[in-house]
């Protein structure tokens, strides 16, 4: 294939998510390279994406969402974890629930610890700062004039006022900021929308972007490989309207598919270990037995309440009426329940009083579900809410790898959860601590009864069994392009491939253990510190 000037570009990005949003804007800032950005998905233009309550419309659509499943899961009872990914400019934030949450500062020390040089809670803050654009202004911690707009919950909602006045009640203390001096404490979510709009990595970065001439955003493009020689990535090979193009890259590939996608190209390209590459009929480009490995995730549980008022989501769901009203509210006002994300309040608690850090966070959505599926949110016909504890620290460990040759082809997932002792200790001192929340004089007005498991699930065996019977994936995916030094690792600290040149990888899939919270705003940070490391590298 011979190449003119119009397929060859400075740097190539391949994935527009959270993290690639923010490496193809920064690069192409100065207008000084030529970039070119690689979607899978389509443009942003469904009207559900921008409407904070609209992931909800998000959670099962083909054509947003790559709607992967893991492989059945041997402590969950052999179930497949259903894995809601964004299949489209801005990715998977494009879709999610836009709780704007950095972490545990000691989580960033710990990489630090780990060998990973410049990622310690000192040296991301500044970049954490210069992303945000925070409602309440600046300080110590927050930035403002980034292209990340950060809120407060656009409403009071009387019964996220209830469960935090409930779980100070609990002995839980006040923190009305989670991503600043401390974590641990009860307070509302900031949430990433500005105007009652949700704020995506698309929205934030490449929107004022789009006019620069040095940065092609290219939709609907699949990378199907990197081109290597020489031990270089000196491109990508992607697929958009049934024809396979080339792109060249004189400076580097920089590779942002996310926890999932990441790991596939890297071994659709033939990098990763041998044996499985060969597994698959793929010639090994470079040997690197971690790629794909170190998969890991929050896990979660939930409790449900019917509740004594028609306040929930549920009754949103239920009523025509409501319906038209939240519609007309967010139309003329962008205020109501559409502007808001159904998730206002939240905790940080220990599973046991000797931990150093919180290792559960507790949530309380504004609605009850029979069930969570790939086939859709089933929720109850009647008044309802949730408290839903999530494990931040899991030590179970599982992989990425290929299904199939065909790039088009979803990969293999593998979990492992709860298989070591501590996972279940926590999630089961994760349902104490909701039963507890619930069972405040605060709440007491807005419980009409507990609706899941129930109160015959009492016992440590019963509510063990019911862990493993409705615990889920929080869809917090990490770890498959391992950040570090060792023989573990998949990417050095600057992000470059270990024993490749000319190709890094940007996105939560470099974290070598995973945060204490929602993942988007870290991910995000990595883009940012991804395009930092690049562009230093290239004077």
């Amino acid at each position: 294939m011979t190449h003119d000037d119009a397929d060859i570009y400075d740097f190539i990005v391949t994935g527009a998510g959270s993290a690639g949003c923010a490496v193809a804007a920064r690069l192409s800032e100065s207008g000084r390279y030529r970039v070119l950005l690689l979607e899978a998905g389509r443009r942003d233009r469904n009207p559900w994406i921008h409407i904070p309550l609209g992931y909800a419309k998000l959670f099962c659509d083909p054509i947003h969402n790559w709607m992967f499943d893991s492989e059945p899961e041997p402590g969950l009872n052999d179930r497949p974890m259903y894995q809601p990914r964004g299949k489209v400019l801005g990715g998977t934030s494009a879709i999610n629930g836009m709780v704007y949450m950095r972490g545990n500062h000691a989580d960033y020390d710990q990489w630090r610890q780990l060998g990973c040089e410049g990622w310690d809670w000192d040296s991301v803050l500044p970049i954490f700062r210069r992303a945000e654009d925070q409602a309440r202004g600046a300080d110590a911690f927050h930035g403002v004039g980034g292209p990340l707009h950060v809120s407060d919950q656009p409403q009071r909602w009387e019964l996220a006022d209830a469960t935090l006045q409930a779980c100070l009640q609990a002995g839980i203390p006040a923190n009305p900021d989670f991503n600043g001096a401390r974590q641990e404490g009860v307070g509302y979510y900031q949430t990433t929308t500005k105007n009652g709009q949700r704020w995506s990595s698309a929205v934030a970065y490449l929107n004022p972007a789009r006019a620069r001439p040095n940065l092609t955003i290219q939709p609907e493009a699949h990378a199907t490989r990197v081109l290597i020689e020489d031990n270089r990535a000196v491109g990508v090979e992607y697929r958009v309207g049934g024809e396979t193009r080339q792109a060249r890259a004189r400076g580097e590939v920089i590779v942002s598919g996310g926890v999932y996608g990441s790991p596939q190209l890297l071994l659709l390209s033939g990098v990763g270990p041998g044996a499985h590459l060969a597994s698959m009929g793929i010639p090994v480009a470079h040997e690197l037995a971690p790629v794909g490995a170190n998969l890991h995730d929050h896990f979660n549980s939930y409790i449900t309440y019917r509740c004594t008022k028609p306040i929930t989501m549920n009754d949103l769901n239920r009523s025509r009426w409501r319906k038209l009203k939240a519609g007309v509210d967010y139309m003329l006002h962008r205020k109501g329940q559409m502007a808001g994300n159904g998730l206002y309040v939240g905790a940080f608690v220990k599973s046991d009083p000797g931990l150093e850090r919180p290792d559960l966070q507790i949530n309380t959505f504004a609605w009850s579900t029979l069930e969570r599926t790939r086939e859709g949110i089933r929720a109850h016909p009647f008044p309802g809410f949730s408290i839903s504890p999530v494990h931040l620290r899991p030590e179970g460990r599982g992989s990425v790898r290929l299904k199939s040759p065909d790039p088009l082809a979803p990969p293999e997932i593998r979990f492992n959860f709860l298989r070591t002792h501590y996972d279940m200790q926590a999630m089961l001192a994760g349902m104490r601590w909701a039963r507890m929340i619930a069972a405040q004089p605060a709440l007491a007005p807005y419980i009409a009864a507990e609706t899941q498991p129930g109160p015959e699930c009492a016992s440590d065996a019963a509510l063990e069994a019911d862990i493993r019977a409705r615990g889920v994936s929080n869809l917090h995916p990490v770890g498959s392009c391992r950040m570090g030094n060792g023989a573990d690792a998949v990417v050095d600290p600057r992000l470059r491939v270990h024993g490749l040149r000319g190709l890094r990888v940007a996105d939560a899939s470099i974290m070598p253990q995973i945060v204490a919270g929602n993942t988007n705003a870290p991910s995000i940070m990595i883009g940012e510190k991804a395009a930092q490391m690049v562009l230093e590298d290239a004077r």
